[in-house]
């Protein structure tokens, strides 16, 4: 699908661990980056974490240590695997996928988003 789809999502006490995937497909041999936002209730949508086509990842300084991002070229899917969450980790979970392709076309995608609630 062109659209990355989100899944993983769910409920779990402070503390706890989520694992979140992403699946994309259509790169059409563009390099790319895969992002993951977080939009917790009545707030902006912030960026989480990344990871681009040559492996590069970067993370906000807010899960740094907590998330890791990783990835399964071969299924096309993105993982956010989430430990030690915090009730401010509550919301919901979008997953972007950018593609750059040439000098100069760029696409983005957004997925659906998947709810998280972390409950202390």
């Amino acid at each position: 699908q062109v659209r990355p789809v989100e899944s993983g999502g769910g409920s779990v006490q402070a503390g706890g661990s989520l694992r979140l995937a992403c699946a994309a497909s259509g790169f059409r041999n563009c390099n790319y980056d895969m992002m993951w936002y977080h939009q917790a209730p009545g707030k902006e949508r912030e960026f989480v974490s990344s990871i681009d086509s040559d492996g590069s990842t970067s993370y906000a300084d807010s899960v740094k240590g907590r998330f890791t991002i990783a990835q399964d070229k071969a299924k096309n899917t993105v993982y956010l695997q989430m430990n030690d969450l915090k009730p401010e980790d509550t919301g919901v979970f979008y997953c972007k996928k950018v593609l750059l392709c040439g000098d100069s076309e760029y696409e983005e995608f957004w997925g659906q988003g998947t709810q998280v609630t972390v409950s202390s």
